[in-house]
């Protein structure tokens, strides 16, 4: 398509050589782009579509890359992309080899700081500003929080800390809740840019400047002048909180209009100390559908650009199993429906986690804490303290923020919570900042901390029943993959012994120990290498933690070559627990390999893409398995970095 101002910008110094009152119409064209793009192509759309104007007027003011940039939950800035010379490649995003979703520093010089999970932005710039003032250099700093990101409480630590160091910094809330009413607007609007203009900032030293020669009467005239200002912010702003945090507090203004947001940042661009400029902007602005779905179309597949929706496709022949975040969703119900005392928590994720369908039924059963995992993890030991059996429900990457209460709140004192881990193992486009490959290492240390991870979506509901219901002395976790299941047939949920493994096909030649979604791939292995005369033993293992300690020592004194197989990392993780089982008692007698993901960042790509590339799907496990037989085995070289 040939847009008229956005074929020529390649760079924000492009952006900056045009006329402010082009403005408008630049960010038209950038929203426009991004709608044709990402409905043609998939990606995050809602997030992005709000934040058009800002990402143009930031751009605009501030003289990136010189000055620095650090934007919150990346989905945020295709914009930014747009902007950064990256507008061709947005067809390429999240596809392999492709743009990143997210930001990334090893992408564009314009990328200040790699952001995939949220409240990172405020504290990575404080950083950049007081390494700026310890090298005696000069450059602005500015972060973008929003999109919920100021729910969790590392936004707040770090405001905390900008208040106490004073640090040269601008805080952007890109507020998109759209609580505050437009006409509130106009007024906060008249306030801000009067504190922000450069008279107002001469009059606010010069009040300073005179009165500080004034003894005690110069004191009472600059507490009234500080509470007149403060008052009229109070009573026409929510600016106070931030206030009393150390920030000087502009807004709430429109964040759709990209002229009065170019003159709030060129009078507030050269102030000292923290600042906050509070932007209201709207979700999906400028796409009829994203604006009426917002949490639908926060990130889309391929969609009509007219409707918003997937186009139509033919039904397959045979219907796909459900997704594990169903499965999930739907045994919590049938297990509330009968145990009052259950209850759901997530962080600001219950349509990705399943808990949505939990929130239909039993809507006072369900919590969502925001982006606050450790706030979530301790809130759920506190229910634990009181005979409640909370379902924790955060994807497995985002749990990692919450180790520490796992380990002190939870484990430590013995309560049954129990984690629902989903987006285990490599997750597809999102890639490295949400794969769950640590979760088995992770986990595996907390003491006490009993780990599962089915392998098929039947599993999953009998791990859950056997979480709530048969092991009460502690935490337990479950984690399982993103997409769907095997096609399992769903029967009634039932217990499973706690630390026993489960033998799916009986062999002499090798054991290839599986854990979770790749045991349906090594049971197929195992039918190839049969064809190919190689008698390949499966088993289940269920449990990294823990371990069925009698399989292992019976497949190792009756076979003797043992292979694991885990969609995590090698170290630490689920084949490193069987090592030091067998290095204690089999350390003479077993041929042994640990199969799985390599001291690497995996990048993103689809599923499939990287279980074939990492040799984790039935074709790479067949592989490893007669290199290992053969003695030619060799970890996996990937050059993948992130």
């Amino acid at each position: 398509m040939d847009y008229r101002f956005l074929n020529s910008i390649e760079t924000p110094e492009d952006l900056r050589k045009l006329p402010e009152t082009e403005l408008r119409h630049v960010s038209d064209e950038v929203r426009e782009f991004l709608i044709d793009t990402i409905t043609r192509v998939g990606g995050h759309f809602g997030a992005g579509l709000g934040t058009v104007e800002l990402t143009v007027a930031l751009h605009y003011v501030f003289n990136t890359p010189h000055d620095k940039l650090v934007i919150d939950t990346g989905h945020q800035a295709y914009p930014h992309k747009i902007l950064t010379g990256r507008r061709e490649s947005l067809q390429t995003i999240r596809q392999r080899g492709g743009l990143s979703g997210f930001l990334k520093r090893t992408e564009s010089i314009y990328d200040d700081f790699g952001a995939g999970h949220a409240t990172t932005s405020i504290s990575a710039a404080l950083g950049m500003a007081a390494a700026r003032d310890q090298l005696k250099e000069d450059y602005k700093v500015v972060a973008v929080i929003g999109d919920g990101a100021m729910t969790g409480g590392l936004a707040y630590e770090a405001m905390n800390n900008c208040g106490i160091l004073k640090s040269d910094i601008l805080v952007v809330l890109n507020d998109n809740n759209m609580s505050i009413a437009p006409n509130v607007w106009a007024l906060s609007n008249y306030f801000s840019e009067i504190f922000a203009s450069p008279a107002g900032r001469k009059l606010r030293e010069r009040v300073v400047g005179m009165t500080e020669r004034m003894d005690s009467f110069g004191d009472r005239i600059r507490s009234l002048a500080h509470r007149l200002e403060g008052g009229m912010k109070a009573v026409i702003t929510p600016g106070m909180l931030f206030e009393m945090l150390g920030f000087k507090y502009f807004g709430p203004m429109n964040g759709h209009n990209v002229n009065q947001l170019v003159t709030m940042l060129q009078g507030i661009r050269e102030m000292k100390g923290p600042i906050l400029l509070h932007v209201i902007t709207q979700k999906g602005k400028g796409y009829g559908p994203a604006e009426r779905d917002k949490q639908f179309l926060h990130a889309i597949g391929k969609v009509d650009k007219i409707t918003g929706k997937a186009p139509a496709s033919p039904p397959p022949a045979i219907a796909s199993p459900p997704s594990y975040q169903k499965v999930f969703g739907e045994a919590m119900v049938e297990i509330m429906s009968t145990n009052p005392r259950v209850v759901g928590i997530t962080a600001a994720m219950p349509d990705g986690t399943g808990l949505d369908i939990v929130q239909k039924q039993f809507p006072d059963k369900v919590y969502d804490v925001g982006i606050a995992e450790g706030h979530g993890v301790t809130f759920a030991a506190g229910l634990a303290t009181q005979g409640i059996v909370p379902v924790v429900a955060i994807y497995s990457s985002f749990l990692q923020r919450a180790f520490d209460h796992i380990a002190h709140d939870v484990a430590l004192q013995h309560l049954h919570v129990v984690f629902a881990l989903d987006r285990s193992g490599v997750v597809g486009a999102d890639g490295p900042t949400h794969h769950g490959v640590l979760d088995m290492a992770y986990l595996r240390v907390i003491q006490g901390m009993v780990v599962m991870s089915p392998k098929d979506e039947q599993e999953l509901r009998d791990m859950l029943y056997t979480a709530i219901h048969s092991y009460t002395a502690g935490p337990v976790a479950i984690r399982y993959p993103r997409g769907s299941g095997v096609g399992t047939p769903i029967r009634p949920m039932s217990s499973i012994e706690i630390g026993k493994s489960e033998t799916l096909r009986h062999g002499k030649d090798v054991a290839i120990i599986a854990i979770g979604k790749m045991v349906s791939y090594a049971i197929k292995a195992a039918e190839i290498l049969a064809e190919q005369g190689i008698d390949a033993e499966v088993v289940n293992a269920r449990f990294v933690k823990p371990l069925d300690v009698a399989m292992i020592d019976d497949v190792a004194k009756r076979i003797g070559r043992i292979i694991t197989v885990e969609d995590g990392q090698i170290q630490g993780g689920f084949g490193s627990a069987v090592a030091e089982h067998l290095a204690q008692y089999h350390a003479t007698n077993v041929d042994f390999k640990i199969h799985g993901i390599a001291d690497i960042y995996v990048d993103h790509g689809t599923q499939e893409e990287q279980h074939a590339e990492l040799l984790l799907d039935t074709n790479g496990i067949v592989a490893v398995t007669k290199d290992f037989l053969t003695n030619s085995y060799q970890i996996p070289q990937i050059n993948r970095i992130w």
